[in-house]
């Protein structure tokens, strides 16, 4: 008689992991229990916890379940949903796909690494993860509140030209062999019919309590690089607002050259996901009046944040791919951002 595999098997200890979580978890008690003034150093980072944490969760845990299901999905369905890799029809897909997916930057990180994993082409992630954080649906209506119907439409339309110029940059990059290619690539059968197999598939799932329990910890496996680093980046930037607060961080970046700068390094510095952004672009546009300050502090976190370049360089094992999202994104987004300053 064998012994059926543990669902666990293959599961190493991520002391990394462990300790930040455990200091988040730290810090979180304190905020909850109010065992320091809030105006303190300490109270300031521990309520950036629980207030990043209460705005992050719920895009976690589904962007978990998502993996999961992405997990079970054969590839040729990804493939054919995103495109064939290499592609200017990919690209536009995958650009597509991330405004109209409705997850949280760090949501969008986790499913971004996932569909790499699927055979995804690293044009396809890039324009995918620049395309989607701020630009959820749920997000939208928020923007269409704080900046104006016509300011939010004009940042979406921006950032899609970003996404898609970045992802064709990557993908020529690889058409020439600068970056390496996906080592999971996959071609469709030249006889694949998308809502036929959808249909097939769809019939021969057994639905039960096990299935569910396997997509949830096939999550919890995928998402786990990102894990480490989204609450490595959630202390970083606790620490930071210990000693920064948001209203001093609008209130020195006006629309100057140098304020865009500076914008762009406090984008960087700050771990902020993308429903915590959309408050400080508020007021970097409203009060600072730097409309271009407000489009390149959503736009550049998402570009240049250690959390995602690190993310990329486990997933894509390419400190190469991961350091030219930056290098490519943000010279972009400077520009745009300095042309918005002066309209």
């Amino acid at each position: 008689m064998t012994d059926k595999p543990s669902r666990f098997a293959g599961y190493r200890r991520d002391y990394f992991l462990m300790v930040c979580s455990a200091i988040a978890i730290a810090l979180l008690a304190v905020a909850l229990l109010g065992l320091v003034p809030m105006d303190s150093a300490l109270g300031r980072a521990a309520h950036t916890v629980h207030e990043m944490l209460a705005v992050m969760w719920w895009g976690i845990v589904l962007a978990i379940v998502v993996i999961g299901i992405l997990d079970q999905i054969p590839q040729e369905f990804i493939v054919a949903l995103l495109g064939k890799p290499g592609t200017s029809r990919g690209i536009l897909r995958a650009a597509v796909a991330g405004v109209l997916l409705d997850l949280c930057s760090h949501g969008i990180l986790m499913v971004g690494a996932k569909l790499y994993q699927r055979g995804a082409s690293a044009g396809q992630v890039m324009a995918f993860l620049i395309a989607s954080p701020w630009n959820s649906i749920s997000l939208t209506f928020i923007l269409f509140g704080l900046l104006g119907a016509a300011w939010t439409l004009s940042f979406i339309a921006l950032s899609l030209v970003i996404a898609i110029s970045t992802g064709f940059a990557f993908d020529a990059l690889e058409r020439r062999r600068l970056i390496p290619s996906n080592a999971a690539p996959m071609e469709l059968p030249a006889d694949f019919r998308f809502f036929a197999e959808v249909d097939k598939g769809i019939r021969s799932v057994s639905w039960s309590p096990g299935m569910l329990i396997e997509i949830v910890l096939n999550g919890l496996r995928g998402s786990r690089i990102v894990l480490r680093w989204l609450v490595f980046g959630l202390i970083a930037a606790a620490v930071l607002r210990g000693f920064f607060t948001a209203e001093d961080f609008a209130t020195w970046f006006g629309p100057s050259l140098v304020g865009l700068l500076l914008t762009l390094l406090g984008a960087a510095v700050f771990e902020v996901c993308s429903e915590g952004s959309v408050p400080i672009a508020a007021d970097l546009m409203n009060r600072a009046a730097a409309p271009g300050n407000s489009f390149t502090f959503l736009l550049a976190g998402v570009a240049s944040d250690y959390t995602e370049v690190m993310v990329l360089r486990e997933t894509t094992s390419s400190t190469r791919i991961a350091l030219l999202l930056p290098l490519i994104t943000i010279p972009q987004v400077l520009v745009i951002g300095w042309i918005l300053n002066n309209l």
